[in-house]
């Protein structure tokens, strides 16, 4: 189960690609203690708890950040081993009064970041105008001095996606051993850009595999997530999009929403109820398609099961509906999972089982050990 606080719509940067409506907005307290109570009551006994500080960017409101951390770590519900919470920021603040609350608290990082300053800056700027890219990189290389591990997610558009495998090497060049690569699935996205695709992607894939071969891992999350759902066959059942089941994104003013991606401005466009008053699924509706609800290609395709096809809010930006595919997350799809698939046919002739130990997240190389991703 997935909890997402979007405890503030304040942000100092303009993302061209951002989908968080920007207002001077934060979170009371005693919302945030009543989405605590409705997760401890929500979540079925037997699954884990997900729970995210998002925004806008959330280190705007560090001690608000603290309060909340503090009041659920003391939660009588609580279970350290159950709840995993994280926080995305868009790595503009630093302090070490931060880092090591995050690292005293076990919360996980992201920090989202383009890529080297000629990707960054070309949508990720200060609301003044001016270049992110500087600030970013010297507050990304503090978190990783300091954390055990932090994690990066980079946005990719058409204008910077031939520079997908250098933004790769910039990050592994910087330490970062956790990267998610994100398409901006409300952008127009061409023909000729998806057939780019398997050239960009295999250009990853020899990265990696170099990467690992000196026994120097990282998790790219194309690859890696990939190559585990291929070994599977296929996505679990709650590794699917389950919004509005098992997942669920609170707006500042206390609106739940299906994913944190589809709050915005927080008009109510997707909003499915409020802490207050209660839940109303029932206008999840809104955005299904009202023919069918899976693409007729999806059917016979071989690969459905390895596809991300589910994810309701990536087909949101890209069709207008939560259940329709668009062609470029189908093509994204297929080119990340027939690159993933090559990678492991390689390493596994290559190095045999060892491999395999990669996917429990430990590595084991002949005559070495390889710390953990």
């Amino acid at each position: 189960m997935k909890y997402t606080l979007c405890i503030t719509q304040q942000c100092n940067l303009r993302c061209t690609y951002c989908y968080i409506g920007k207002k001077n907005v934060r979170m009371p307290f005693s919302i945030a203690e009543e989405i605590v109570d409705f997760m401890f009551n929500t979540t079925p006994a037997e699954e884990k708890i997900h729970f995210g500080f998002f925004g806008g960017e959330p280190l705007l409101e560090f001690e608000l950040l603290r309060r909340i951390t503090e009041m659920l770590k003391e939660h009588p519900a609580f279970q350290k081993e159950r709840v995993e919470t994280t926080v995305v920021s868009n790595g503009t603040i630093f302090s070490k009064d931060i880092a090591d609350f995050i690292k005293i608290h076990d919360i996980g990082l992201c920090i989202s970041c383009d890529g080297p300053s000629f990707v960054q800056d070309t949508f990720r700027r200060f609301s003044n105008g001016q270049s992110s890219s500087a600030v970013v990189e010297k507050n990304l290389k503090s978190f990783v001095d300091v954390l055990p591990s932090v994690m990066v997610n980079a946005v990719y558009h058409p204008k910077t996606l031939q520079f997908i495998p250098e933004t790769v090497k910039y990050f592994s060049d910087l330490g970062i051993r956790q990267l998610y690569l994100s398409p901006d699935f409300s952008a127009s996205w061409s023909k000729g850009d998806a057939e780019r695709l398997p050239e960009i992607y295999g250009a990853i894939a020899e990265q990696y595999m170099n990467n690992y071969l000196k026994g120097n891992p990282r998790f790219i999350s194309l690859i890696d997530s990939k190559i585990i759902v291929i070994m599977r066959g296929g996505y679990d059942p709650l590794e699917r999009c389950r919004m509005g089941k098992g997942e669920f994104a609170f707006a500042p003013s206390g609106n739940i929403y299906p994913c944190e991606r589809l709050i915005h401005d927080d008009s109510g466009e997707h909003c499915i109820g409020n802490i207050g008053s209660g839940l109303k699924i029932e206008k999840m509706s809104c955005k299904t398609a009202s023919v069918q609800n899976e693409n007729s290609e999806c059917i016979s395709c071989g690969l459905r099961s390895y596809c991300m096809n589910w994810c309701g809010c990536s087909n949101y930006f890209s069709t207008g509906y939560y259940d329709r595919v668009g062609p470029f997350l189908c093509a994204s799809e297929r080119a990340a999972i027939q690159t993933a698939f090559q990678v492991f046919q390689t390493l596994e002739k290559e190095l045999g089982p060892t491999f395999v130990d990669h996917l429990a997240g430990r590595t084991v190389l002949p005559g070495k050990e390889v710390e953990r991703i």
